[in-house]
């Protein structure tokens, strides 16, 4: 039986959130990093994600429109320690394109994200990276507490499996996905295919 869908808060409150443009908007990708690929914590579809992006970037670089880099930064021989902290080659900085060090899963928190964007002068954001669940979701929700406008680019975006809370019971992945960018929708994000962002 298909429930007929429910309004985000967004729309109860008569609110319709843009998609960000190229012109108007800065990239910003999180945590693109090996870990997610062949590390201890690799993601479900995050060689379809990373091909999405790659396509985004090109756009992206075309066009002119800024981009930032964030990058997980591990402890000694935990999680993104070594070879897992490197990018991902398809989403990899060119040239100067900064890059911004992180320590936790928002990436304004204890970085100098919102001055480099306050600097860059757009308030719109194009977020997209890993994990959905955790670190994008963390950044869009801080993103909106300093009055940045942020679009998702969905299939730019991936996590993994988790355990659910009392019986640890696996969540599946694709499920994580879809909730994680529900709840975005809902009040923090644009959320759309990275398609339907225009020039």
């Amino acid at each position: 039986m298909n429930l007929p869908s429910p309004p985000t808060l967004l729309q109860l409150r008569g609110v319709s959130l843009p998609l960000a443009r190229l012109s108007d908007a800065t990239l910003v990708i999180i945590d693109a990093q090996v870990e997610y690929r062949t590390g201890l914590v690799p993601l479900a579809g995050i060689d379809r994600a990373l091909d999405r992006i790659a396509a985004l970037l090109a756009r992206v670089r075309a066009a002119g429109t800024p981009i930032l880099h964030v990058r997980q930064q591990g402890q000694a021989g935990s999680l993104f320690d070594g070879d897992g902290g490197a990018f991902l080659p398809q989403a990899a900085p060119f040239d100067a394109e900064p890059v911004i060090v992180k320590r936790l899963p928002n990436a304004f928190a204890g970085t100098d994200l919102h001055e480099r964007l306050q600097a860059i002068g757009r308030r719109n954001l194009i977020l997209v990276g890993f994990m959905t669940h955790m670190c994008v979701s963390a950044t869009a929700r801080a993103a909106l507490d300093l009055g940045h406008a942020a679009t998702i680019a969905a299939d730019c975006t991936a996590t993994r499996a988790l355990p659910a809370s009392g019986d640890g019971a696996a969540i599946a992945a694709d499920v994580v996905q879809r909730v994680a960018l529900a709840e975005l929708a809902d009040r923090f994000a644009s959320v759309a295919e990275s398609a339907a962002i225009g020039p």
